[in-house]
């Protein structure tokens, strides 16, 4: 890799002429992990509206249509499990530029696959690749910056660059798919690759440390995912026999992380009441605002009949103002502490998710898009306070940890609300999706009502 090109002890060579091309440059490492973790994010929202395009193309229904979404989407989450251990052992530049290699050209086969088991398949290698490149990218900005103030700008610019990728994947999706074909939102995904493992060139040499890794608990998890997963998609005989399977590897996952020197996920995380209320609170946030994407982006173009790009630009509303509210939030929550803004965030995307149930075949689609805002404004307001109060609630060598456990939480919740509500709308659409906003808001009703557990400021 070219970055093997900066020596390991952290000091330059002692001369010649390119000396100051090869020295460390903290801004552009900044840029290339900044475009990684938005490339990963913007993999994850992209492919929504493109679905009608993908099932038409390769002559797949609703369930192929779960699975090219949720491959990628549960490979992510249950791998990030260990992949913060597996940068600390590679070394954060080493992992962050096999993952974005590897994601980069696993795209280059989404793009070009000729059917339906072959896109699956490079679709849980992106979520892998993806699943390194989340964890490693932080590493390198932190590395970059030791300084508290400078890395803490960093961090935010960082996390801004998630936030907008999110936000333009619907309209991106939609463009590429009109003006191009559904497989120009895997191959735009090249020219990024390149110019991040170009931008490593100036990315110092991480220091490889030792991390433990818990393979039999990884393991068991990936497991039973992906049996509850495929129970919930294809159901019939095959379904019930995933369902044993699943239930069979969680409890063996459950005995390896009680007995276990290094969890993957410490169970004695969860007697902490904030931890427990944190990752409950991020479930149904995902299971609420991720389904009701997936729901709307095929709504839009096959109950209403609109192109893929009107649908992505009518979740522009929605989206565009996700970055900002999470400022508002992370601000209230200093304020007032974690509790009121949760409240007040989970109280909306409740009323958000009850309006949309006025939504049928005949609602205009600018109504609709809306409609959607409510919905985006309640999860945006809950998701910073909430991953606050939980890094607050553990120790400070911890972190790392209880951040890999919110957000593996989180995304396993929004792929198994996927498959959970896309198996509702394959029934009757309109009464599927209402049925599926009726179960989105009873989640987050629960878990507002846990969230006055927490301690006010």
């Amino acid at each position: 890799m070219p970055t093997d090109q900066i020596l390991g002890s952290g000091q330059l060579p002692l001369a010649g002429p390119d000396l100051a091309a090869k020295r460390p440059s903290p801004a552009l490492t900044l840029t290339a992990a900044l475009l990684g973790f938005a490339l990963i994010c913007l993999d994850a929202s992209v492919v929504n509206v493109a679905l009608p395009a993908i099932g038409s193309t390769l002559g797949v229904g609703m369930s192929g249509l779960q699975w090219v979404v949720d491959a990628y989407t549960l490979a992510f989450a249950a791998l990030m499990l260990s992949t913060g251990a597996f940068a600390d052992r590679a070394g954060a530049s080493r992992a962050f530029a096999l993952g974005t290699a590897v994601f980069t050209l696993a795209s280059a086969v989404c793009g070009l696959a000729p059917n339906l088991p072959s896109l699956i398949g490079a679709r849980v290698v992106q979520g892998v690749a993806a699943a390194v490149v989340l964890p490693a990218s932080l590493a390198l900005v932190r590395q970059a910056y030791p300084e508290p103030a400078r890395r803490a700008r960093a961090v935010a610019a960082w996390a801004a660059g998630g936030s907008a990728a999110v936000a333009l994947g619907p309209v991106a999706g939609g463009l590429l798919t009109t003006v191009w074909d559904w497989r120009g939102i895997f191959f735009v995904n090249l020219p990024v690759g390149a110019l991040i493992l170009a931008l490593l060139v100036r990315a110092p040499r991480s220091e490889r440390r030792p991390a433990p890794l818990d393979l039999p608990g990884q393991a068991t998890a990936v497991v039973a995912l992906t049996g509850l997963t495929f129970a919930v998609i294809e159901g019939g005989t095959a379904g019930w026999a995933a369902l044993a399977a699943a239930v069979v590897a969680a409890v063996v996952f459950f005995r390896v992380e009680a007995r276990s020197p290094h969890p993957v996920v410490p169970l004695g995380l969860f007697r902490n009441r904030t931890v427990a209320v944190a990752v409950a609170a991020g479930a149904a946030v995902s299971v609420a605002f991720y389904s009701v994407v997936f729901v709307f982006s095929l709504f839009f173009q096959q109950v209403q009949g609109l192109s893929a790009l009107r649908a992505g630009l009518a979740f522009l509303p929605m989206t565009g103002l996700i970055a900002v509210t999470n400022v508002v939030a992370g601000k209230l929550a200093g304020r007032y502490g974690a509790r009121l803004p949760m409240l007040i965030g989970q109280a909306l995307a409740v009323v958000g998710l009850l309006v949309l149930l006025y939504v049928d075949a005949g609602t205009s689609s600018a109504l609709t898009a809306v409609l959607l805002v409510p919905l985006a404004l309640g999860c945006a307001l809950t998701v910073p306070p909430l991953t606050a109060a939980m890094m607050d609630a553990v120790p400070a060598e911890r972190a790392g940890l209880a951040a890999g456990v919110l957000n593996s939480a989180r995304q396993v919740a929004g792929g198994l609300g996927i498959a959970v509500f896309g198996t509702l709308v394959s029934g009757g659409f309109v009464d599927g999706m209402r049925m599926s906003l009726a179960v989105g808001a009873a989640l987050l009703l629960v878990t507002f009502g846990l969230s006055f557990r927490l301690a006010g400021r």
